[in-house]
């Protein structure tokens, strides 16, 4: 870090990496029909946990208003809801909805992180924007115009993390979604390059929220909502600018005042590879299990030896679970588990689950569930153990693997055989087989929460692509609201 001193006060160019990002949102063509391809699953998936979050009242709590009564007649819609609110309130409660049980999409690199967090400001920005202009007499945007926005959200996002480790740092991984957002939505609300370069710069310098509430002995339910609360940062600063702030060149890199000096250990960012639509092509899923994405193909292989061990369960001498540094690093945790946010972040638990019931749900990290005592019975026989060729793989990025094996050895000597899953089924790889199970897991859960007709238009508006692009956004989130 520099010392502190004496300071030049005439201002520098915008620093490069703030630059980069403003040139990739404003000039880059998007025409990867993977990309928009996929990233209509993403919506559909989106919604889907969106939908299926509100059967939660830890969820449903934290929607509506910040103040009663503060709705706003033509402001943006919440999916699944009756509210309509001002745009920046209105990107908190969807990105509550789309985090809160920890099912939607997942990137993993040096940083991890879900870049479908960035839909709750992107789609409520663009049904705000929309309303605007058809009553000022305009044409609203489309919903090519949302799935271009998730694009290049998500590749900010998963482009700064693939080199880039804020967590080492003690930083979470939300503070990407609000550089992320507030990227796309200063655009989207009209703002030009010079206004989104202010804007991004204005996110940076807001620094990160600390990872404390992901860890254990702190781990609470922030981690549900904090996804959300970037969304409604990343709309204000949009906001703010587009009303005449300022923004701040060197945000990233001035001597000792700036993001790498005070937050990241004097070190700049590093980069693999230019902004394109990589990330969105290469997003994982989480498509059978709402658990961290370091544990799915461990859960996959608990699946697997159920039905050998679910009746000898009194027989097991003990569990070896190899998993990836990363999974190491983050979700082997012993000891008590306190809550909802602790259990769906320990790998011994997603493993013991599946083990002991041939399943593992959003209600599986309930304290009914956790009160069962076969359950810390089997985490307390596990070894957990990081695999080198699951690191390796882990950071190839031809492969991008989230390797887990498992193996049950009983008292008698005997054993299972070691169970090896190297890609999630949400993972490209497995696109094939991944993706009617997605679909599956969307129709379930607009099903579940709304009527048969309204589900049925959901579903209808979502099933073609060109349909669905070509739709105008306030008529496709008309289907949404309840």
């Amino acid at each position: 870090m520099s010392q502190i001193g004496i300071r030049a006060a005439e201002r520098p160019d915008y620093d490069t990496v703030l630059q980069d990002i403003a040139d990739y949102v404003c000039d880059y063509e998007v025409d990867s029909t993977e990309a928009y391809s996929t990233a209509r699953y993403c919506l559909m998936d989106s919604l889907a946990c969106a939908m299926l979050a509100m059967e939660f009242p830890g969820c449903t709590r934290l929607l509506g208003p910040m103040v009663p009564g503060a709705e706003m007649v033509g402001g943006a819609r919440v999916p699944g809801t009756a509210h309509e609110l001002e745009p920046a309130q209105a990107a908190f409660n969807l990105g509550v909805l789309i985090r809160y049980l920890d099912f939607n999409d997942t990137w993993l690199a040096a940083e991890w992180g879900h870049p479908s967090d960035n839909l709750g400001a992107i789609l409520a920005v663009a049904d705000y924007v929309s309303r605007r202009n058809v009553a000022e007499g305009k044409p609203p945007l489309t919903m090519r115009d949302v799935l271009t926005a998730m694009i290049k959200a998500h590749e900010i996002q998963g482009v700064l993390a693939l080199e880039n480790s804020f967590n080492r740092v003690g930083l979470d991984h939300v503070l990407l979604v609000r550089v992320a957002s507030t990227a796309v939505v200063t655009r989207m609300l009209g703002g030009n390059r010079d206004q989104v370069v202010a804007a991004v710069s204005n996110a940076w310098i807001d620094g990160g929220a600390l990872r404390t509430y992901r860890h254990a002995p702190n781990t609470g339910s922030r981690k549900s909502w904090a996804a959300g609360d970037a969304c409604r940062r990343a709309v204000t600063l949009a906001l703010m600018v587009l009303r005449g702030e300022m923004g701040y060149p060197s945000a990233l890199s001035a001597d000792f005042w700036g993001f790498y000096d005070v937050l990241f250990k004097g070190k700049a960012f590093e980069f693999q590879r230019g902004y394109g639509s990589y990330v969105m092509e290469n997003v994982l899923f989480k498509i059978s299990f709402p658990a961290e994405f370091h544990a799915q193909t461990a859960v996959e292989c608990a699946m697997s030896l159920h039905p050998e061990v679910t009746d000898r369960l009194d027989d097991i001498e003990k569990i070896t679970i190899e998993t990836q540094e990363a999974g190491a690093r983050i979700i082997d945790k012993t000891g008590p588990l306190d809550n909802y946010a602790d259990r769906d972040h320990c790998l011994q638990y997603m493993v013991a689950v599946p083990l002991i019931f041939g399943k593992l749900t959003a209600d599986s990290y309930n304290d009914d569930v956790a009160a069962d005592p076969r359950i810390d019975a089997l985490r307390d026989k596990m070894e957990v153990s990081e695999n080198e060729s699951f690191t390796k793989d882990y950071f190839d990025p031809d492969k991008r693997g989230i390797g887990n094996a498992l193996q049950v050895f009983f008292k008698d000597g005997s054993s299972t055989e070691r169970v090896e899953t190297s890609y999630p089924i949400g993972h490209r790889r497995r696109r094939g087989e991944g993706i009617p199970v997605l679909v599956e897991k969307f129709r379930k859960a607009i099903d579940a929460h709304y009527s048969s007709d309204k589900a049925r238009a959901i579903d209808a508006a979502c099933e073609d692509q060109n349909g669905l692009e070509s739709a105008a956004v306030p008529d496709f989130v008309a289907k949404l609201v309840v």
